[in-house]
């Protein structure tokens, strides 16, 4: 064996040795965890390399939220008729959301579509019997309707649900007054001025069947 054959097998020895001592040490990266974050909420990227930060992105309004916008601002504009569109078309992605179905009844008081306000007054209240604001909207629309009976039974379920909300003594008074029926009608104007003195009518109201 020549001076320049035993070098070389030297120095494979020693490349060998090296090897295998690497392999057992266990020093070695281990595949799948090369990279541990220090804390739960660590970037990728930042300071080192900001091209690599990734932004938390800004949340998009879902198309109901985009459809009941679009009708709040078309009745902003007193245009009904785009209004009723753009919940129609809110009804058809959930024809129970309640936000488009108080919607659509107020628009379709607007238009003195009675019988279509009294639809979606009554699916709101078969979704959550004690909306209160359903049920005088009901009241509201029925007494239009020339049903008094059904007027009443809402009136009174609304107030029993919020005896506290002025208005609901105050709708219901002004039904009783359309009725005839002016010392019941007085007493729910008193009632709604006790519980709120800003409402002016109620105080006009008050003074005129007291005289």
């Amino acid at each position: 064996m020549s001076t320049f054959q035993l070098l070389l097998l030297i120095v494979a020895g020693a490349v060998f040795y090296l090897f295998f001592k690497q392999l057992f040490s266990g020093n070695h990266p281990k595949r799948g965890v090369d990279f541990e974050a220090k804390v739960a909420d660590e970037q990728i990227g930042g300071i080192n390399r900001p091209d690599k930060t990734f932004s938390t992105p800004t949340v998009q309004p879902t198309r109901m939220e985009q459809l009941l916008a679009m009708a709040d601002e078309a009745v902003a504009k007193g245009d009904m008729d785009e209004a009723q569109k753009a919940l129609q078309s809110a009804l058809i992605i959930d024809e129970n959301n309640i936000d488009a179905l108080q919607r659509s009844g107020y628009v379709s008081v607007q238009i003195e579509a009675y019988e279509q306000a009294k639809e979606h007054y009554e699916k709101i209240i078969s979704l959550d019997e004690n909306d209160d604001m359903a049920h005088v909207s009901l009241a509201n629309v029925l007494h239009k309707l020339d049903d008094e009976a059904g007027a009443e039974k809402h009136h009174e379920r609304a107030i029993m649900l919020d005896e506290e909300y002025a208005p609901h003594h105050f709708n219901y008074a002004n039904t009783l007054y359309d009725l005839g029926r002016t010392k019941e009608a007085l007493i729910g104007y008193k009632r709604a001025y006790e519980l709120d003195d800003s409402l002016e009518e109620a105080e006009k109201m008050i003074k005129k069947l007291s005289e």
